[in-house]
């Protein structure tokens, strides 16, 4: 098939518009219209892991990591990003990444890491605002039905749990329509008065070219009346770590045993312990301290996460028990995770897990 047959599928669930903005995720070698065969699957991108897709046949390589965070402007070799690059275009595998918007949405990283803990009653841990909006738009009464069904076929009036949300309220509209108009109601020239709806709905921003096509498709009126408002509230689908809880609360150290066991971690380093049983579980995949104060408030006993510092452990101040199990140990699964999400969808396409190992921290025991 087509890479962006593929890319496009990964998009739907993990839209670039949910990166971070540092991040650089998508399609970073190739073009979307290469023709696909087999993809190989990794946390990292690397020099090993372009040598296995030559040797396997993979032409696209897809990691959760992008080998390119910045720009280059050389490419002679010098650097292990510039050889990666340079070897894959010799060599024409795409290379595509999926990493903050990933990370940022249910069902991605961190479900898998609540999934390998067992956590129930998921939630974000911290929603991002600004990726709503409200379309409000005046509607003849006899077409309210109507209308409000393309809308939520294209994405809108979804909250939580719920679907098919609307407000309405009933009202009249007037309108003079001009020379060379064609209203659906009236006639040119004459002041009309028409029984309306005012319909509201929100949907979230990157819906929004979807849900104005459903409107215009169905909508009787030669112009369409509405209005668009940007939303400052959360999107509770969209954000940074995940927080849930244990079927059963557990003792601390039994806690720490299972998750060493769960995410294959060789050592956890974590603050002290406090002698209270382990019931809500905060996790974010790779460095995740910015989120310390968002687990505490959640009333998370333990927050699962990487990479961090002597003295952010400090930061805990006896309200949680950090426990870091290490940046690879924590994403380690994503891979797992992307060949379900691709073989859901092509059951047939050839996926392959990487059989090099990624991680560039070893342990001495």
């Amino acid at each position: 098939m087509k890479l962006r047959e593929l890319t496009n599928h990964l998009e739907s669930i993990a839209p670039l518009d949910y990166q971070e903005s540092y991040d650089n995720a998508g399609l970073l070698v190739g073009s979307p219209d290469k023709d696909v065969k087999q993809a190989l699957l990794s946390l990292d991108c690397t020099e090993a892991v372009v040598d296995e897709a030559i040797a396997t046949g993979c032409d696209v390589i897809i990691s959760h990591h992008p080998i390119v965070f910045k720009g280059l402007k050389r490419f002679n070799g010098n650097t292990y990003v510039e050889r990666v690059v340079m070897k894959a275009i010799k060599h024409d595998i795409a290379l595509y990444a999926i990493h903050t918007n990933l990370d940022n949405v249910m069902g991605g990283v961190n479900s898998k890491i609540a999934e390998r803990l067992e956590l129930h009653d998921t939630r974000i841990l911290s929603p991002k605002g600004d990726l709503l909006r409200k379309l409000v738009v005046f509607v003849p009464k006899g077409h309210v039905e109507r209308v409000r069904a393309a809308l939520f076929a294209a994405g809108a009036g979804s909250i939580g749990r719920y679907d098919a949300c609307s407000f309405n309220t009933a009202g009249y509209g007037t309108f003079r329509a001009g020379e060379g108009a064609a209203p659906f109601v009236g006639q040119p020239g004459e002041h009309h008065r028409e029984e309306e709806m005012r319909v509201e709905v929100i949907y979230p921003a990157i819906n929004e070219r979807a849900v104005l096509c459903g409107l215009f498709e169905v909508h009787p009126y030669e112009e369409v009346a509405y209005d668009i408002y940007r939303l400052q509230n959360n999107y509770q689908g969209v954000g940074s770590g995940l927080v849930g809880r244990l079927e059963k609360p557990m003792e601390e150290s039994d806690f720490l045993a299972l998750l060493k066991a769960q995410l294959g971690a060789k050592v956890i380093r974590h603050t002290a312990l406090r002698g209270k049983p382990v019931a809500d579980v905060a996790v974010c995949g790779g460095a995740g301290g910015f989120l310390l104060a968002h687990a505490i408030r959640a009333g998370a006993d333990v927050f699962v996460t990487a990479d961090y510092k002597y003295h952010e452990f400090f930061d805990a101040e006896g309200k949680i028990v950090i426990a870091d199990v290490g940046h690879f140990e924590s994403e380690q699964f994503t891979q797992q995770l992307l060949l379900e999400i691709i073989q859901k969808k092509f059951p047939t396409f050839a996926v392959r897990l990487t059989g090099t190992d990624t991680n560039p921290i070893k342990y001495y025991s």
